[in-house]
């Protein structure tokens, strides 16, 4: 997805976890229609909010290791973590102004 880099099992402490800003983390899949709507919208959401939040996405399929241990069984799942720490689930596609705004408290 253009302007939202992938994050996997392997590297997910340091992208994520260790990250400066707040990250939102969408758990994602390729069979998934509702993951492929929502790509626009992060790319957009991404650059916009550049320098303010960190925007991901991690393949369900490919990283079961965390995928497993934030319990994530839909998706799309985003996830909101902030000092290393999940704050924030939500589960299913949305426009980008409803994402906006149930990210206002974090941003």
């Amino acid at each position: 997805m253009k302007g939202v880099p992938e994050v996997s099992d392997g590297d997910f402490a340091a992208e994520v976890l260790g990250a400066e800003l707040p990250v939102l983390v969408e758990f994602t899949a390729d069979w998934c229609p509702p993951c492929r709507q929502m790509a626009p919208v992060l790319s957009a959401l991404a650059a916009e909010e550049n320098g303010r939040l960190k925007v991901v996405q991690l393949n369900v399929d490919a990283n079961p290791d965390t995928t497993n241990a934030y319990k994530v069984l839909s998706m799309p799942t985003f996830m909101v973590f902030r000092d290393g720490e999940p704050l924030r689930s939500m589960v299913g596609a949305r426009p980008k102004r409803r994402l906006l705004e149930e990210l206002a408290d974090v941003l």
